[in-house]
């Protein structure tokens, strides 16, 4: 049986919704699937604000907190997303702090779009290569804190930080991490179980 971990999804206000809506449902979904095959959940999924409280993401959707940064548990997996709201989250010393803090005890430091540049700003990214939302490569680049920033990839690891590129490159990134946690017999298991096979409406027209 896979071993226990607990994973924090921070949100925001204007946080991007798939970004972490994504991930969130790949690591529960993982969770069903061990459900289903050895009848146990392994990973507590935690949606972490600042204070607690609900936030108002970039599309308007409005998602409850399940604790605050104060009161989260230790973490094995801390995943950042990105939108509009990294702009102002970015200048936001308590958060960087704690962002800093937690994830000097994690497993694995993730992040989706321009989450990478809290990472980056906090110190667990910096000095590493990343990437980023296409849109944002060169912006990400004139900070100055990365020691890479890649374009045209979905995720890149460099030590046990991850991050991705825009959106749903989320899911991409989180079924590779689930993989690197349970295997990737399981992390096939659970895309299985998403019905994840992607095949863009432009591409895939006939």
């Amino acid at each position: 049986m896979s071993r226990e971990r607990t994973i924090g999804i921070l949100i925001f206000d204007d946080a991007e919704e798939l970004d972490f809506v994504g991930p969130y449902e790949v690591f529960t979904m993982s969770n069903e699937m061990f459900a289903r095959s050895e009848n146990t959940r392994p990973d507590k999924v935690l949606l972490i604000s600042e204070n607690g409280q609900t936030v108002t993401c970039a599309k308007g959707m409005r998602v409850e907190a399940h604790c605050s940064i104060a009161d989260a548990p230790k973490l094995d997996v801390l995943l950042v997303p990105g939108g509009m709201g990294t702009r102002r989250e970015v200048k936001n010393t308590a958060l960087l702090g704690w962002i800093a803090k937690v994830a000097g005890t994690c497993e694995w430091v993730t992040s989706v779009c321009t989450g990478a540049m809290l990472l980056t700003a906090a110190g667990p990214a910096r000095g590493k290569r990343v990437t980023t939302h296409w849109a944002f490569l060169q912006t990400l680049r004139e900070r100055g804190e990365a020691a890479e920033v890649l374009e045209k990839i979905r995720y890149v690891r460099d030590g046990n930080v991850v991050t991705s590129a825009g959106v749903s490159a989320g899911i991409d990134m989180a079924l590779w991490l689930t993989g690197q946690m349970h295997g990737e017999d399981h992390a096939r298991f659970t895309q299985l179980g998403m019905q994840y096979d992607p095949a863009p409406p432009y591409a895939a027209a006939v």
